[in-house]
């Protein structure tokens, strides 16, 4: 074999193996190098709402730490579905980032039919906010106090009623919890959107609903009765208002907790940088003040095994009640 014919054969050799060496070596490169372009936070829901405005709040100051444009993308539709997927579909490169309610994951895959799985094709982040989710009864209803309420509930077993953002929704499920935990009756009214409920227990036509925070103006002006905070502790803001767990129910908790997710298979140098600075943006006063200014309650902090434990634990509790109650989407 000459000199020229063992060179061709080498080269030969080493063309075949450079796939395989890049392909193991690729995802850690990815790591050192990302991020190295804009990288896109998506949002299933439309502008304007709290999950939208949370997401902006951090994707700002995430533009910041991560020294890329962190870009905000709206894709509603499908109860947040939507958006979801398109983030399970993406490529595993951590450029395509999905910003949603916990609810998303642990409510959806009890009502819907789904194209993905969202305990295998995402993976968690990093906690972002907890949104408190207040009991509120219209303002002449008669009732100050959870206890008053209780009462007349089980005077009036089934002839109340409470509204919600519609069937299947976080605050229809709130309601069914309730009802359930207390063990008492009520007419549940669904509405198309969490506004027009409001709209409902201001105008007396529902009796009661659970509000993530739109109705405390409406409460302060005496349009609507606020009785208590769904959560195990209370609000920081509102100290002297009693948590339903301290009214008798419980361990009741309906807090909607946000989070950041990731396609399933990316990095894990990606995800810990992610969380790290996602972490450390949540402990800045400026994002605590701008969460509780846009309604958005308190941050959140804690590693993606914390958050990935929260979804499955509120998987398990409103699979149940939506199953006992059947429950069915609009």
């Amino acid at each position: 074999m000459n000199p020229t014919q063992t060179q061709r054969r080498r080269l030969l050799t080493a063309a075949i193996a450079a796939p395989a060496t890049f392909g193991l070596l690729s995802p850690w490169a990815h790591a050192q190098t990302w991020p190295s372009r804009a990288v896109s936070l998506i949002v299933g829901f439309p502008p304007g709402g709290i999950a939208d405005l949370t997401t902006r709040l951090v994707a700002n100051h995430l533009t910041r730490a991560l020294g890329q444009p962190v870009t905000v993308d709206n894709r509603a539709g499908a109860a947040g579905n939507i958006g979801a997927q398109a983030v399970a579909s993406s490529a595993p490169d951590g450029y395509t980032l999905l910003s949603a309610p916990a609810s998303l994951l642990a409510i959806n895959p009890h009502l819907h039919r789904m194209t993905f799985d969202p305990f295998t094709d995402l993976v968690p982040v990093a906690a972002t906010g907890r949104v408190f989710v207040y009991l509120m009864a219209r303002a002449n209803l008669g009732v100050r106090n959870v206890q008053d309420f209780l009462t007349m509930l089980r005077a009036r077993p089934g002839q109340l009623t409470f509204g919600s953002a519609g069937n299947g929704t976080s605050s229809h499920i709130a309601g069914e919890i309730f009802t359930s935990q207390a063990n008492v009756t009520a007419r549940h009214i669904p509405y198309r959107g969490a506004a027009p409920a409001l709209t409902a227990l201001i105008g007396g036509e529902i009796d009661f609903l659970f509000d993530s925070g739109p109705g405390l103006q409406a409460a302060q002006a005496g349009r609507a009765q606020l009785l208590a905070v769904g959560s195990r502790t209370r609000v920081p803001a509102l100290p002297d208002l009693p948590t339903l767990h301290e009214s008798g129910l419980t361990d009741f908790d309906v807090d909607t907790i946000f989070g950041i997710y990731a396609r399933s298979g990316t990095p894990p140098a990606i995800v810990a940088r992610l969380s790290s600075e996602i972490g450390r943006i949540m402990q800045s006063t400026e994002v605590r003040e701008g969460l509780v200014a846009i309604g958005a309650g308190t941050a959140l902090e804690g590693s993606p095994q914390e958050l990935a434990a929260r979804i499955r634990n509120d998987s398990e509790r409103f699979g149940r009640i939506i199953r006992e109650r059947n429950i069915r989407p609009d």
